[in-house]
């Protein structure tokens, strides 16, 4: 194994912790490469008929499960010179044995964009049960639908779906209901080798989506980018390897910055970056909270006083994105008035609120859309709005992690919260938060597992 193996077992073996609160986090940490660029970057090597190399990368559980399903289908994953580089060697690509897929994927997504690379290299791809973090339906349909479209039959067996390309993949023209990034990402790793041009409307456009975009312009792709979310794809018989820096994760950058908030302290986000986070730092300068840009990152704070509520709703880029919801509602438990958040990604993603209710928030979630404008989830049943009162005094109480994002602001609510609190299933964050004991140790917080 790995040091780079070892590290992030090390993280995610730790399932329950032990939480004592009421001290501010004060200190700096780094983030490295995004969670939802890595992987991504990575599946995209396997288009190439020579070797990548990505740096910036993070010792998160995400990016171990992409390595394994790689070097699976016969991809050589070696490590870098430094310490956050890998070298993904293509040449020998070839289809893995089903059962060893469908143990390594684990609760990943990353099989089904593999779909596309595999289908032009081998002319078939397989696709297990595919897991994710439960905050909403994610359908898998998307993507088989735009699979369809570029000419990809898809079959349905008792243990998975099976999908070839017996005529190979044909450009096509592909309108999305609604923004979503895999299906976007789908696109762009089918698209890039395929017959002729495609033309993907109604497209994701958040920052990694564009990097990933540089990854296979590097590699040789031909892709333009529209103001009106229309990206138009010119397939290339043959692609290269790539030589890429990962964007730095402004989603674990908006997590340390609410971490700051509703803690009371300070804390600097080495590499965090204003271009990516511009969105998130005006809503955290309206809360209350204060920062300050330099060239090596962000440095972020409780500057004193009261923070301030306010009325927020998510969306996709250049919106308020869903995943910075979450830690800031912690914060958002602190500040004086009531608070309205209107989530309009993902239907569940507030299924955390009770957790924080047993902190002693004082969150109302509601079925109607209490934001400005009525979105996808209205009239369906989904408690997708919030209402928080505060600022509340929060206590300590025993917790499990849903998922990815709510389980570290279940860590910023123990934290802020005074007392002890038992975090269960923390092994989660690991997916997408590197270190996060470590630092969180770095930054004066009294974290320790559970005996």
């Amino acid at each position: 194994m790995s040091e780079r193996s070892e590290a992030v077992s090390h993280h995610s073996t730790v399932d329950t912790l032990v939480v004592s609160g009421g001290t501010p986090l004060v200190g700096e940490v780094a983030v490295r490469g995004a969670k939802n660029l890595v992987p991504k970057a990575m599946v995209a090597a396997v288009l190439g008929d020579y070797p990548s190399v990505l740096s910036n990368v993070p010792q998160i559980r995400d990016v171990e499960i992409v390595r394994n399903l790689l070097e699976l289908h016969g991809v050589t994953v070696a490590d870098g010179e430094a310490a956050d580089t890998l070298v993904l060697d293509p040449s020998r690509v070839e289809q893995a044995a089903l059962p060893d897929i469908e143990v390594h994927a684990g609760a990943s997504r990353i099989p089904i964009l593999l779909c596309g690379p595999l289908l032009h290299r081998l002319g078939h791809a397989f696709i297990p049960d595919l897991g994710g973090c439960k905050i909403g339906d994610r359908p898998i349909n998307f993507h088989l639908d735009a699979l369809r479209q570029f000419g990809a039959v898809v079959e349905k067996r008792p243990e998975g779906l099976h999908i070839s390309a017996p005529r190979g993949l044909t450009g096509t023209k592909i309108e999305l209901a609604y923004p979503s990034v895999g299906t976007t990402e789908q696109v762009l790793l089918t698209a890039v080798r395929a017959q002729g041009v495609t033309e993907l409307r109604n497209a994701a456009v958040e920052p990694e989506i564009i990097d990933l975009i540089c990854v296979l312009q590097k590699m040789g792709a031909i892709i333009s980018i529209d103001t009106d979310r229309i990206i138009r794809i010119t397939g290339v018989e043959r692609l290269g390897g790539y030589i890429h820096e990962a964007v730095p994760d402004r989603m674990e950058a908006g997590s340390w910055a609410c971490a700051a908030l509703a803690t009371g302290g300070e804390v600097f986000v080495r590499n965090a970056r204003q271009v990516d986070l511009m969105t998130f730092l005006n809503v955290y300068r309206r809360v209350g909270g204060a920062f300050q840009v330099t060239a090596d990152g962000i440095r972020f704070w409780h500057p004193g006083g009261k923070l301030d509520a306010l009325a927020l709703e998510t969306d996709v880029h250049p919106g308020f994105m869903t995943d910075w919801q979450q830690p800031l509602v912690v914060a958002l438990t602190q500040a004086t008035g009531l608070s309205i958040v209107h989530e309009t990604v993902y239907e569940n993603r507030l299924g955390y609120a009770d957790a924080l209710v047993r902190l002693g928030a004082h969150i109302q979630v509601y079925s109607e859309c209490l934001g400005a404008t009525p979105c996808r989830f209205g009239r369906r049943n989904f408690s997708h709005s919030a209402v928080i009162s505060g600022p509340s005094s929060l206590h300590g109480a025993d917790l499990r992690v849903p998922d990815l994002r709510g389980g570290f602001s279940y860590l910023i609510a123990a934290l802020a919260a005074q007392g002890r609190s038992t975090v269960h299933g923390v092994g989660i964050i690991a997916r997408g938060y590197e270190a996060f004991l470590t630092k969180l140790e770095d930054l004066g917080a009294q974290v320790e597992p559970a005996c």
